[in-house]
């Protein structure tokens, strides 16, 4: 067995589409317009099935905001040097909400971006090629 993907219900497809793919550097895979049953699907991913898993995008058609909750925590993406990753994040107009650092009670250097709709991202440096694609390419 293997993930496959991860899904994220949206407010507004195109703007989360832009953040994931200009922001975050992944490609748009595929879309799904299904409106009799009123909604859209977008796959994201820096590669797609089987090699790697991807991100759904869900638009419930006249959604525009949902409740987080207190049980989702955080996606999470390697990035070859996280500091540079963090400049382009912000560079593209994204939101770095943990400037890096190393992680609480280790020495994995990580940091935090958050989404259009809130979704928080962890970002992790891996300098040592044990990675499947992150912010600085397949791996």
């Amino acid at each position: 067995m293997r993930i496959l993907h991860t899904m994220l219900r949206v407010g507004n497809l195109q703007r989360s589409i832009d953040f994931y793919t200009k922001v975050l550097g992944m490609t748009l895979l595929r879309t799904s317009d299904n409106p009799e049953f009123k909604y859209t699907l977008a796959f994201v991913g820096y590669g797609g099935n089987p090699d790697h898993a991807e991100l759904e995008l869900t638009y419930n058609h006249g959604v525009e905001t949902y409740e987080m909750g207190t049980a989702y925590g955080h996606l999470a993406i390697s990035a070859d040097d996280i500091v540079a990753a963090c400049a382009s994040v912000k560079t593209n107009g994204g939101n770095v909400t943990r400037e890096p650092g190393p992680v609480k009670g280790g020495s994995t250097v990580i940091a935090f971006v958050t989404d259009p709709d809130g979704y928080k991202i962890e970002l992790i440096e891996r300098k040592d090629g044990a990675r499947a694609g992150g912010l600085n390419g397949p791996g």
